[in-house]
């Protein structure tokens, strides 16, 4: 995937949603947990960050180094990150035969970053068995 390059303060999700099992031992469709407002997915890719100026940044030095005028505030999320966010603020993409969800920084809800068995800490968050 290395053509796709996420542009400023976007992350790059690949969504978690289909079945669901309630609590009760009920399968949920994925047409039922499309409608819920918040979805949840993999982060996979993040942008550069917020777009800020570069205060070091001088047109009229000639002694010093030319700096960039611009700098990148880095995003709080990161790859491999498990991430909640607001449907209605995503963009559904398909890349290489993929379905992402591209989601401005800003209408992430939450992280979960784990450094153990992912796998079961997702399954104990989630509350599937």
């Amino acid at each position: 995937m290395s053509e796709l390059i996420i542009v400023g303060d976007r992350v790059l999700v690949e969504q978690h949603d289909g079945e669901q099992l309630t609590h009760s031992g009920l399968y949920l469709p994925a047409t039922v947990t499309e409608k819920e407002k918040v979805g949840t997915g993999r982060v996979v890719r993040v942008g550069p960050g917020h777009l800020m100026p570069n205060p070091d940044y001088n047109e009229g030095d000639p002694v010093t180094k030319p700096a960039e005028s611009v700098r990148y505030l880095p995003l709080q999320a990161q790859g491999g990150d498990f991430a909640f966010y607001l449907r209605k603020e995503s963009i559904e993409i398909n890349y290489q035969e993929k379905t992402y969800i591209i989601v401005p920084h800003n209408a992430i809800l939450a992280l979960v970053r784990s450094d153990g068995n992912v796998l079961q800490d997702l399954e104990d968050l989630l509350g599937e068995s």
